[in-house]
């Protein structure tokens, strides 16, 4: 049987950081390279452009959920 000791270190309460991202609605399919492999965007999903640039289709009601459109962007 092994024992584990009892973790010591600090343990804190913390909020994610707002982070704002670029998305547009797809009005056909498209199959899209993300960092976890290929993955396809039915028309209707949202594209979401993440902060280094890396691009992953979004389900709407998931959309919804999730993000807060701010503004339409240039």
């Amino acid at each position: 049987m092994v024992m584990e000791k009892e973790n010591t270190m600090e343990k804190f309460i913390v909020e994610k950081k707002q982070v704002r991202v670029k998305a547009y609605k797809t009005d056909k399919t498209m199959y899209i390279k993300t960092l976890e492999g290929t993955m396809k965007a039915d028309p209707g999903d949202w594209i979401v452009t993440g902060v280094d640039g890396e691009q992953y289709p979004v389900k709407p009601d998931i959309f919804d959920k999730t993000y807060k459109i701010l503004e339409k962007d240039a």
